[in-house]
């Protein structure tokens, strides 16, 4: 015989002095000071979503180091296009992150 969890919306209620799982995944990032690190693997892990699959699909390389993102693109007009938008790049990707992640874009 086995059993069926369902959740019932209206009888859920949270009990107080809990705390959700995403605000205490933030306090243990920003306790043990990981909350850059955690951005920097998400902007690289989520490129393709941020950027779209164009940019994505020519994107040889990327990795960030020391609030610097490196990367390597295989077209040369689109590493162009870049260039000439990398203050725009990076307002882009630190409003999608909602945080300061990036200062500068290195292309390589």
């Amino acid at each position: 015989m086995s059993q069926t969890y369902r959740y019932n919306r209206e009888n859920a209620t949270r009990v107080a002095g809990t705390t959700t799982l995403k605000d205490a995944i933030g306090q243990l990032l920003k306790q043990y000071q990981l909350q850059t690190r955690f951005n920097e693997t998400y902007l690289e892990a989520f490129w393709s979503r941020m950027m779209g699959q164009a940019i994505a699909s020519r994107t040889k390389r990327l990795y960030v180091r020391e609030r610097k993102l490196y990367i390597e693109i295989t077209s040369a007009p689109l590493r162009n296009e870049l260039v000439n938008a990398k203050q725009k790049l990076i307002q882009v990707i630190n409003r999608d992150m909602n945080a300061e992640v990036i200062d500068d874009v290195v292309f390589i």
